[in-house]
């Protein structure tokens, strides 16, 4: 069904492409022009409903919408060029897919006839992008873009979400050829029905399972807040008075001050999460992957526990780590479909087994706590997080690269709302946090918004700060400078005899200078006392970009930290302890 006109309006191909962008509610489009392209920047040019933010790589723009789409649910959307500017954009690509973000990428291509010539700037994009996008197309006639746009948009926010390349050759947005425009009300696939509601049955299989539980624990993922079921999910928890641990995607779905919350699980998970986990006998996975920064050794993992799995994507149920349980649909329904049944049958877990399960989890509570040394005169990292919860009051959004300031970012923030937490989970992306912080303040400019980085990540996307001056985007930037690629030292030190081959950043700049020569204001903090009044200025300085260069301990390391190849329970607690 296509909505309906009395006439037609006549549009050409690029006209097409920014009033279907306008008809899906599209308010800003992240991008870089170039030649196969021209046309529909003409076309963007000609109108105001949809706004363009012209970034200076076009990685930026793709972490820009990825960003926008983290934080709304709503599809980022980029344009790029043919050639290196689509190339370019591959990574951000690659980070959205990794993290199952919905984002819509239009790619310029060159004329059709040219196509497999090796022309001028050609790349076959919907090659080099079939193994990291939900799905890819090309256009062949002017007229089918409106439908095509709108495929796009619903397959990218659908069932489980992902990135859509759409490559436009240049000849589709010829201006002198127009074509009837209708864009298309609804979509039907029949190749592509994602399933939405849960089966019923594995539903009451699952109530029953949890109900009979005495040690029963809820692992929640990215999958809770992409699908908008962090309320759902915290009334089940709090009815149900059971512990929840969530994953570095998950971070936020539950509220992290709360006394029922027992830290992000894996890795560099809390000690009590990873503990409550390992000893669980009935797991409630809801919208998380059991990917291996979490399970360790899939053969150690978790082994008195019955696994009830939630996720949208059944391709996920059972992929690594096998589901008794499995329900395959969208988290919310799911979980409102739980809740109903467990307040209907009035019943309650064993309280006295379950009064033992929280005096032993409080056990483990105490043994680490997120400790960390405090008597040492340097700046240590998991300090200037606190720091900056404290200030913000846990409401900022908080963007990060990927690194040991990371993993500080997601134990030391309390994050008691979904959507807050933006970071690259899945590839790990060095480069990302400065253009989320960026995609995340445009489009919420009255939020606090941080970037936690590193001297090694901030740089790969550094010309964005051109970006923020032309567009006024007042983000916060912690810079947590120890000198070293941060996490690649830490297991230099663990592994390699502290050999620390292409770690050291020689030649570092004078980030205050650098901030300050792109029109921003730097601060520099070198010691302890200086750290929250440093803090305060900048979170004062409300609508500017405030660049915060903090030197932090060199040695410091990550803590605590699974052993490799073991089970979730078997974790480095320090440099001199392990369980």
């Amino acid at each position: 069904m296509t909505s309906q006109s009395k006439q037609a309006e006549m549009l050409s191909g690029a006209a097409m492409v920014i009033r279907a962008l306008a008809d899906e509610g599209v308010e800003y489009v992240y991008g870089y022009p170039g030649g196969a392209v021209l046309h529909i920047y003409d076309a963007l040019f000609q109108q105001t409903q949809v706004k363009h933010v012209l970034v200076r790589h076009e990685q930026a723009a793709t972490h820009m919408a990825d960003a926008y789409a983290r934080a709304t649910g709503k599809a980022g959307v980029v344009l790029v060029t043919s050639g290196p500017g689509a190339t370019n954009a591959v990574t951000g690509i690659a980070t959205a897919y990794m993290d199952s973000i919905p984002m819509v990428v239009l790619t310029g291509q060159v004329m059709s006839h040219l196509i497999g010539e090796d022309a001028f700037q050609e790349t076959d994009m919907l090659g080099i992008s079939r193994p990291i996008v939900k799905h890819n197309m090309s256009v062949r006639r002017p007229e089918d873009i409106p439908a095509l746009i709108r495929k796009a948009f619903y397959i990218a926010q659908s069932g489980r979400p992902g990135p859509v390349v759409l490559d436009i050759p240049k000849d589709m947005t010829i201006p002198s050829q127009t074509f009837a425009y209708d864009y298309p009300s609804e979509v039907k696939l029949r190749s592509y029905q994602p399933k939405l509601k849960g089966h019923s049955g594995q539903i009451k299989k699952a109530v029953t399972a949890l109900l009979a539980a005495k040690r029963p624990i809820i692992y929640a993922g990215g999958g809770v807040i992409m699908g908008r079921a962090s309320d759902e999910l915290t009334e089940l928890a709090q009815l149900l008075n059971v512990p929840v641990t969530n994953t570095l995607m998950g971070l936020g779905a539950y509220p992290g001050d709360d006394k029922q919350f027992v830290g992000m699980l894996g890795m560099h998970g809390s000690y009590e999460a990873n503990q409550t986990m390992h000893h669980a006998d009935v797991i409630l996975a809801v919208g998380a992957r059991f990917d291996d920064r979490v399970t360790n050794n899939t053969k150690k993992f978790c082994p008195d526990a019955t696994i009830i799995h939630i996720d949208v994507d059944p391709a996920s149920i059972s992929k690594t780590v096998n589901a008794h349980i499995p329900i395959v649909g969208l988290v919310q329904p799911v979980l409102e479909e739980m809740l109903g049944l467990v307040k209907q049958k009035k019943k309650k877990l064993d309280e006295a087994a379950l009064s033992s399960w929280w005096q032993q989890i409080n056990a483990w509570r105490a043994v680490h706590g997120g400790r960390y040394d405090t008597t040492t005169s340097q700046i240590k990292p998991q300090h200037v997080i606190e720091m900056v919860s404290k200030i913000t009051k846990g409401n900022a959004f908080v963007c990060s690269d990927v690194g040991q300031h990371q993993m500080f970012a997601a134990q030391y923030y309390k994050f008691n709302k979904p959507n807050r937490w933006i970071n690259s989970g899945g590839l790990g992306t060095m480069g990302f946090g400065l253009p989320a912080a960026m995609g995340i303040k445009l489009n919420f400019p009255d939020d606090d918004v941080v970037c936690v980085t590193g001297e090694g990540s901030i740089q790969m996307n550094i010309q964005e700060l051109s970006t923020c001056k032309q567009y006024g985007l007042g983000v916060k930037i912690i810079n947590l400078n120890n000198g070293y690629l941060g996490m690649v030292k830490q297991w230099q030190d663990m592994n390699y005899e502290s050999r620390y081959a292409s770690s050291y950043m020689d030649s570092l700049p004078d980030f205050i200078k650098l901030a300050e020569a792109y029109g921003h204001v730097g601060i520099r903090v070198t010691k302890p006392e200086e750290l929250e009044p440093a803090l305060e200025r900048a979170f004062a300085l409300k609508d500017q970009l405030v660049f915060l260069d903090i030197h932090i301990d060199p040695k410091e390391h990550v803590y605590p930290m699974q052993i490799p190849g073991g089970a979730m329970n078997e974790l480095f607690l320090s440099k001199t302890e392990r369980t």
